[in-house]
């Protein structure tokens, strides 16, 4: 899996969101403390002295990235003010206070905003827990048509990597998930997640699949922070963290990621190795949604391998991939 422009990787995971403990589990969204503290701990151990530029002092340190009162002189507060932060109680926090302490912790753009969305969370201004954008968003009769038009994969996932809309092609190019379901995920909708992390056949489907469960797990970190109170997302996660070892390990980890472009390799089962790239945009008619659409190098082996999957989608007539016809919308 290689990686593309702003964290993509072509493991197939992960370009449906672009702005992202153990074996139990997973804590839930709903507990935003708990989040704040783990998050701001995590992110502190990967910070060393050198990265910046603090001196490093001889004799052993007790952890293994930044001391607590390293983070707070960087981000110009005092120690106990910003244990109480590492701590869960962000919720009066000003802007000014979080942006230093994303200064100091070398977050990036991703990390900076899922900061914001832990601490806006748990905030007293009548915002706590507000309600994931998704839930509930209907998408327009046109995004379908739209879809429908394109001579290439294109499709429409929401910010728990659910598939709500897909053309032909989408369909034949991940047939595992749309033709052949397996048998505890044909009820729940086509959810990369659950492919990726209880289907046995993803790690063959997708031959770098390491990195691209890696990015699919820090997307929905964040979207977890964005919307805290969505039980969608919440019952996502627990099952996910129940059901695999793999996934609970990389949530323990905290990292989150916006993924906006890059390139994906697919080895399906019926026309062989795909290198495809993709681009990530958003709906503005439907907020936390994103098309995808997908495209090969004119005249490479994959662009072959692409012709093939049409005629072999035209003879199979997959199935759509919504269970309902859009709803209207008055939105122009």
């Amino acid at each position: 899996m290689t990686r593309g422009r702003s964290g993509a990787t072509d493991g197939g995971t992960a370009e449906d969101s672009c702005a992202a403990s153990p074996a139990t589990g997973v804590s839930a969204p709903a507990d935003a403390r708990t989040e704040i503290k783990d998050f701001l701990t995590t992110r502190r151990a990967k910070v060393t002295p050198p990265m910046v530029g603090l001196p490093v002092v001889a004799g052993n340190r007790r952890v293994p990235g930044l001391r607590r009162e390293e983070v707070a002189m960087l981000a110009g507060v005092s120690v106990d003010y910003y244990t109480r932060l590492e701590r869960g109680h962000a919720g009066g926090a000003s802007e000014e206070v979080l942006d230093a302490l994303a200064s100091a912790l070398l977050l990036d753009d991703a990390e900076r905003q899922h900061l914001f969305d832990l601490a806006r969370s748990v905030s007293s201004t009548g915002r706590t827990r507000r309600r994931s954008r998704t839930s509930g968003a209907a998408l327009r009769p046109g995004v379908q048509w739209l879809l429908d038009s394109m001579a290439v994969p294109a499709l429409v996932a929401d910010s728990l990597s659910t598939y709500v809309a897909s053309n032909l092609m989408a369909r034949a190019l991940y047939s595992p998930m749309f033709l052949d379901p397996a048998p505890e995920a044909a009820d729940q909708g086509v959810n990369m997640a659950r492919f990726v992390f209880l289907d046995p056949r993803s790690r063959d489907f997708f031959p770098n699949w390491d990195s691209g469960a890696e990015d699919l797990v820090a997307m929905l970190r964040l979207a977890a922070g964005a919307g805290p109170a969505d039980a969608r997302l919440t019952a996502l996660i627990g099952e996910l963290s129940t059901r695999s070892r793999e996934f609970s390990r990389l949530w323990a980890r905290h990292d989150v990621r916006y993924v906006c472009r890059g390139e994906k390799v697919i080895r399906h089962p019926v026309v062989g190795e795909l290198h495809l790239a993709f681009e990530p945009m958003p709906l503005t008619t439907a907020p936390g949604m994103r098309m995808t659409v997908y495209a090969v190098e004119p005249g490479s082996p994959s662009q072959d391998a692409l012709r093939l999957l049409a005629s072999w989608a035209a003879t199979e007539s997959a199935p759509a991939a919504e269970d309902s016809p859009a709803a209207p919308s008055s939105c122009t």
